[in-house]
């Protein structure tokens, strides 16, 4: 049964996972658009509106947890200056997944996870 669990696993121990999910984000919000596996877009666009929305807060505690997540400080700052910016009308839905069919090699379903806009 499928009670009370909150995310995928993908496979990966839970400091593996982390530091996967914290890189494809910040990859999201360096090119605005990322081409990775249907699990992990998914898991990535939780992760990603979270920080998003933190960020759209714009004080000292949003920014300092956004740089608790990701640690490169002009990422940071880009993500509270421009994205923030460009969601500040928007109340949810900042990221969207495309699927980009199956990966050559053993058959996973691929997508592209890009911000909206």
């Amino acid at each position: 049964m499928k009670h009370r669990k909150d995310h995928r696993k993908l496979s990966r121990a839970t400091d593996q996972r982390v530091a996967l999910l914290r890189s494809e984000v910040a990859a999201l919000f360096r090119h605005d658009q990322i081409k990775t596996t249907l699990a992990k877009a998914k898991e990535s666009r939780r992760f990603a509106d979270k920080l998003i929305t933190l960020a759209k807060r714009g004080d000292l505690a949003a920014r300092r947890q956004v740089l608790a997540e990701i640690s490169d400080k002009d990422l940071v700052r880009h993500l509270f200056d421009e994205i923030a910016l460009r969601f500040a009308d928007r109340d949810g839905g900042y990221t969207r997944i495309t699927r980009a069919g199956k990966q050559r090699g053993d058959g996973t379903q691929m997508a592209i996870l890009e911000l909206t806009e």
